[in-house]
């Protein structure tokens, strides 16, 4: 292989690379935009994981009797409304 044909494949592997790289599917641009439906399914995922991670620590010992009402309380609430809102998103 001459000097030249390996500058010429050189070439064009970095062009395939930099093609690869940067095609538009490849982009974060190009991703599904999450509804106000998606982010709240995900939140109530979150609160039932935060709601079995405070009855653990609770059931450890971690949390005091009064703090441990006081948070709960105020996760059922949070997941009440969330709750309440996917209900009209979704009927």
């Amino acid at each position: 292989m001459t000097e030249t044909e390996g500058l010429i494949a050189g070439l064009f592997l970095l062009f395939a690379l930099f093609v690869y790289t940067f095609w538009p599917e490849n982009s974060f641009a190009s991703q599904k935009e999450k509804t106000r439906l998606d982010f709240l399914l995900e939140r109530k995922e979150q609160l039932y994981e935060n709601l079995r991670d405070l009855n653990f620590e609770y059931r450890a010992g971690k949390y005091p009797e009064e703090d441990f009402k006081v948070q709960r309380a105020a996760l059922e609430h949070e997941t009440a409304q969330l709750l309440a809102e996917i209900d009209v998103l979704q009927g």
